[in-house]
């Protein structure tokens, strides 16, 4: 499954899409040059079990590192992602 990113300086997500049709997806807002704030995730009924929440959260995570930013995470599911893997913590602020 191919993790997609859009970003248009002011907000942006990470999301899987079928047919045209966005099946999971993770929003974020952009919180001045060096931030991201991460604000819903949603994932389809029919890919429930599979991890894609979690491979979105590793999406943003990687994104993150590679502009030297950080994320805050208001939305919930990614919040307890990113406080469960230790490896995230280099890039969540607060």
């Amino acid at each position: 499954m191919e993790i997609q990113h859009r970003d248009d300086g002011r907000k942006g997500g990470f999301y899987t899409e079928e047919n045209g049709k966005i099946l999971a997806e993770m929003t974020y807002v952009w919180a001045g040059e060096g931030k991201i704030i991460i604000d819903h995730t949603h994932v389809d009924e029919s890919l429930k079990g599979k991890n894609v929440g979690k491979q979105l959260v590793h999406r943003a995570v990687l994104f993150a590192r590679e502009k030297n930013i950080k994320i805050l995470p208001l939305c919930p599911f990614a919040k307890a992602v990113l406080e469960k893997v230790a490896e995230y913590g280099d890039v969540v602020d607060g």
